[in-house]
């Protein structure tokens, strides 16, 4: 299924046959048909995989609300493939191995994948509703700067339609310099439908933010977020963050497990008290 969906959304891309709304709409199925597959293969986290393939099932009507450029669409393929390929990855329950346990419950998990390399699974439980948090990851990502000591920067470089954006992100060096200041070009998407919300990204390449003088060109993804109601208390979210990161430059792999999984946890920490911090009253 899934060379088949790589080529039809490929074809997109030629300038003959962009502008044919039949074949957006079968790339957007394709997409729908692929996440349908998944959700049947694991009881486990099939309801809101489910529910993320009603988001993309939508991709055709948007894309026909505004003719995209052969670029744009470049990125916004870029962004469907994140989110598929990490959805993938975390439908499979098999073969993660713990690598740190929280005194909280707050859990880091890990697996060795053949054509990605080793990926870090983040599982919480946030004890906001999942709106608040949803609005602080991507209605204020600009923000991310201000509240987590781990990345300097976070920037929007270009938006495409509703749900994709372009960003330029800064990573603080570790204490002791011991890994870099790191920064990263990134495509992101986000899918929202009813309880549950995807945030996907991977690393792109973009004209106007080339290679910056002082920091090392990372790479990431597939990557992304899954924001969950807890059941049975929606006033609590749990938020599921697939991480995958090359830092490039020469790093032992012990280092550059134990730096990622920290980053992981001092998230999750850093969130919380950005979350728990009081809202300053309307005037």
């Amino acid at each position: 299924m899934l060379p088949a969906t790589s080529k039809l959304c490929a074809a997109i891309s030629y300038r003959h046959l962009r502008n044919m709304t039949g074949l957006r709409r079968q790339a957007a199925v394709a997409i729908s048909q692929e996440l349908s597959r998944l959700a049947s293969h694991s009881p486990g986290p099939s309801t809101w995989i489910h529910q993320v393939r009603r988001r993309s099932s939508l991709l055709s009507s948007r894309l026909e609300e505004k003719p995209f450029s052969e670029m744009e669409m470049s990125y916004i393929k870029q962004g469907e493939e994140a989110l598929q390929k990490s959805l993938r990855i975390l439908e499979d329950q098999d073969d993660w191995k713990t690598e740190t346990v929280a005194g909280n419950g707050d859990r880091v998990l890990s697996k060795v994948l053949p054509d990605v390399g080793k990926v870090f699974r983040l599982e919480v439980v946030v004890d906001q509703p999942l709106d608040t948090v949803y609005g602080e990851l991507v209605d204020n990502m600009e923000q991310m700067g201000d509240w987590n000591p781990n990345v300097k920067e976070v920037r929007i470089l270009e938006k495409i339609g509703k749900d994709t954006v372009i960003t330029h992100e800064k990573a603080a060096a570790t204490p002791g310099n011991i890994v870099g200041p790191r920064d990263f070009v990134s495509v992101r998407c986000s899918r929202r439908r009813g309880s549950t919300c995807v945030l996907a990204g991977m690393s792109t390449t973009y004209g106007a933010m080339p290679e910056q003088e002082g920091f090392i060109r990372a790479e990431n993804g597939p990557t992304c977020m899954v924001l969950r109601p807890l059941p049975g208390s929606p006033s609590q979210t749990r938020l599921t963050w697939l991480l995958s990161i090359d830092l490039k430059g020469w790093l032992p792999k012990s280092i550059i497990n134990q730096v990622l999984s920290q980053t992981q946890v001092d998230f999750a920490k850093h969130l919380r008290q950005r979350l728990a911090r009081p809202v300053p009253a309307a005037c």
